[in-house]
């Protein structure tokens, strides 16, 4: 960006470095070669080994829509939001959409 090389850092991710945005760092990055797996939430699981389909569009995804689907689970502040989301995300897979 104007010919400097910036790498952008989500605020939860400053926060657990202790970094503030706008601060100047020098870092060493490392290519990360080890696969990335989702780790699966207990009613998500049972809710796709109780639908094939469904389980089988789940591990289709990239890594990234896993995620996204996992995380949307786990940032649910109430059950019923919990329990709607794993509804949609549970009929996405059946529809064949990311997400």
């Amino acid at each position: 960006m104007g010919g400097r090389n910036l790498i952008s850092l989500s605020s939860k991710n400053r926060e657990a470095a202790g970094v503030k945005g706008g601060e100047s760092l020098e870092i060493e990055i490392a290519l990360d070669i080890e696969p990335r797996t989702v780790i699966v939430p207990d009613d998500l699981a049972a809710a796709l080994a109780a639908d094939p389909v469904a389980s089988a569009m789940f591990e289709r995804l990239s890594y990234s829509n896993k995620s996204w689907h996992v995380l949307q689970l786990e940032d649910a502040r109430t059950p019923e939001t919990r329990s709607k989301r794993l509804a949609k995300s549970i009929d996405a897979f059946r529809g064949g959409l990311p997400r």
